[in-house]
């Protein structure tokens, strides 16, 4: 991004970036949000989080247009409520790995997100309040034939950190393997579905180039985003692999980090 040249495109992580650590997005954030699209640019939400967990805190945000969920397995249009795209987990590399996961991480359970719901075995205890509407208990994810838009295991013994190590070169081509900080939790999406990979198809669509995008991420599935980005901003809070790959740093998520960026570059 040249010097004086504005970004068009303001590409953001929501937990642990734009919202503070009550999940909320502050007026000084959506402030400076607000003043980035009254300088043109486009606002797109890049996030783990599947379309019913954005949608509210993007009428807030007063951010409208198409949102990046689900690791980049959806674009999401915010005002009609509609899935445009999405890139599915075929059902027998699921499988595989599945049974991949099982042999290195005894004990693991497995979720899987549809694009509007969540399927989970009994292993698989991560309940949030916010998806209990959403979720249907089933004896194996692989009974059906629901859409696989990302593949959930969840260990009681590993951290996420200790789980991608030990399966990523198990699944290699077979899947993409990250986190997003759930504790325990590995997040599983077909092979080369990125946030990056998903942001650069609408920038192509749009004629924005990478070097005209911002960004901002604070977990290892923010990392190909920020790579992506012309300008792409660590939070202070930010994982240690994220801190190590990133050069530029703005303050944690409860400093309003993503809002002191783009208030210098917006006013």
């Amino acid at each position: 991004m040249s010097a004086g040249t504005l970004p068009r495109l303001v590409a953001t992580d929501l937990d642990g970036t734009l919202l503070n650590s009550s999940r909320a997005i502050t007026p000084r954030t959506r402030q400076a949000l607000q003043a980035a699209r009254a300088a043109g640019a486009e606002i797109v939400f890049v996030t783990a989080r599947p379309p019913r967990a954005v949608r509210a805190l993007a009428a807030e945000a007063g951010v409208t247009g198409v949102a990046i969920c689900s690791n980049g397995a959806i674009v999401y249009d915010l005002a009609a409520d509609e899935i445009v795209t999405s890139r599915l987990l075929d059902r027998t590399a699921a499988n595989t790995v599945a049974q991949a996961l099982a042999a290195a991480l005894p004990g693991i359970g497995l979720a899987i997100e549809t694009g509007r719901g969540v399927l989970a075995e009994v292993a698989y205890t991560r309940r949030l309040v916010e998806d209990l509407a959403y979720l249907r208990e089933v004896s194996s994810v692989f009974d059906g034939d629901d859409p696989i838009v990302k593949l959930l295991a969840q260990s009681h013994t590993s951290t996420a950190d200790e789980m991608v190590a030990a399966v990523v070169a198990r699944v290699e081509g077979l899947a993409e393997v990250t986190h997003s900080g759930g504790t325990g939790l590995l997040e599983i999406s077909a092979p080369g579905v990125t946030k990056a990979s998903t942001l650069d198809v609408l920038c192509r669509e749009w004629g924005i180039a990478p070097g005209e995008v911002v960004a901002f991420g604070d977990m290892p599935n923010d990392l190909a985003v920020l790579s992506y980005a012309g300008a792409g901003y660590a939070m202070a809070n930010a994982h240690h692999l994220v801190l190590a790959a990133t050069e530029r740093r703005t303050l944690s998520n409860d400093e309003d980090g993503v809002a002191a960026v783009l208030e210098k570059l917006y006013g």
